[in-house]
């Protein structure tokens, strides 16, 4: 097969944000990253592991250049510490254990500091969905003319006023149907903004694309922050996880790049911490487990309760969207707060075949395990179903008492 990862930048942009708050501020950070096949029925042939391991090998030779350097330097809140970190930087085959387990199932571990493993993961899941489904289905007679017809179809509904989705990015690098896939998909979708009755695809999360179409890089912080920042130090009480994490990202970030990410260790004690300060410093919050509406309604009481006005702040959704579901979640909340959406294998993988349901997930971070207890009973993955029992009862303890 081609080369699938053709260079540093196809990444999700939160993993560069992410990147230069852990390179000023947890630089010493070790941790260890797994991949899980949540599907049952999805088997790996030898050949697919052995093609895998040959894409991870090419990535790993890739290194920035400068002119994708200066795209990163012109984002506002990018310092030149960052990106002569970055000018240096390379990934490290060494850091991976790729195998075929008796199950026929893959099995991936990356191990090493923060700074290079947290790197790693987007673009092993994109080469890892890539190569499953070019190998295991005829992509170009099946999956392709899909993938096209559904595209336009989605595309025909913004323009008549199907959908009105409001503000809306492209989030599916991860479990992209292929790179070519996700390039038609952005390019067509931003391309046609000014046909749309009321939606607008502002950018996507995919960096690469975003430079190559002239269109905003959108993200900021993912679980593995509050994960890392709040359990990896084993002095912390990892039920104030998001106090430690929403901490060192203002020191960071200060009133930029700010949208937090509420459901690491669930939305509830989230909100614990996030009192007038971090709500006034934060231009938002996103969804990602439980009831969308519930937590939409929770978000904006918080709000009104520290005498913000909700509609200066953004509820960004992204969990497992559809354009019906983000049109239902925009409507529900127009003239309450501002919505948007990162919709991810929806715009990315949407075929006739279904899509694989995989991850990547932070498991130790210093060697101490640590876990995300979200809003959807059973999307956190950890190794010690102890460290879990124990997580959950600092968070009802905290809940309980304070």
């Amino acid at each position: 097969m081609k080369q699938i990862i053709t260079s540093l930048l196809e990444n999700d942009m939160y993993k560069f944000s992410m990147g230069q708050a852990i390179y000023h501020q947890f630089p010493s950070y070790k941790t260890t990253w797994t991949f899980k096949c949540r599907n049952n029925d999805v088997r790996f042939t030898q050949e697919m592991v052995e093609e895998i391991k040959h894409q991870i090998q090419v990535y790993c030779k890739l290194r920035f250049t400068e002119a994708e350097l200066a795209y990163l330097d012109g984002i506002q809140w990018i310092r030149g510490s960052y990106i002569d970190f970055l000018r240096l930087w390379q990934p490290r085959y060494e850091d991976f254990e790729i195998s075929r387990n008796a199950k026929c199932s893959l099995s991936i571990e990356a191990k090493g500091t923060w700074l290079n493993t947290s790197m790693y993961e987007i673009p092993v899941l994109a080469i890892v969905n890539e190569v499953y489904f070019r190998m295991n289905y005829d992509y170009e007679q099946v999956l392709v003319p899909s993938f096209r017809n559904k595209l336009y179809a989605k595309i025909k509904a913004l323009i008549d006023g199907t959908y009105d989705i409001g503000t809306f990015s492209e989030f599916g690098l991860r479990r992209r149907l292929s790179a070519e896939a996700q390039d038609l998909a952005v390019s067509l979708l931003c391309r046609n903004n000014r046909l749309y009755h009321g939606s607008s695809c502002i950018g996507t999360s995919n960096v690469f694309l975003a430079k190559k179409h002239g269109v905003t890089p959108v993200g900021t912080m993912a679980h593995e922050w509050i994960m890392c920042v709040g359990q990896g130090n084993h002095k912390h009480n990892p039920a104030y996880s998001n106090w430690y994490a929403l901490e060192a990202w203002v020191k960071e970030y200060g009133v930029l790049n700010g949208i937090a990410l509420t459901d690491t260790i669930t939305t509830d004690c989230f909100l614990k911490d996030f009192q007038l300060t971090y709500a006034t410093l934060f231009s938002g919050v996103r969804h990602d487990s439980g009831d969308p509406y519930e937590w939409g309604k929770k978000m904006i009481a918080q709000y009104h309760s520290l005498g913000i006005h909700p509609t200066t702040k953004t509820l960004l959704f992204s969990d497992s969207l559809n354009f019906e579901k983000a049109h239902n979640l925009n409507t529900f909340f127009a003239g309450r707060a501002k919505v948007a959406f990162g919709i991810g294998t929806y715009l990315s993988n949407d075929t006739c075949i279904p899509p694989l349901n995989i991850v990547m997930k932070i498991t130790s971070c210093n060697g101490q395990d640590v876990a995300k207890i979200s809003d959807t009973p059973g999307k956190g993955m950890c190794k010690n179903p102890q460290y879990v029992e124990y997580l959950q009862r600092t968070i009802n303890w905290r809940m309980a008492h304070e």
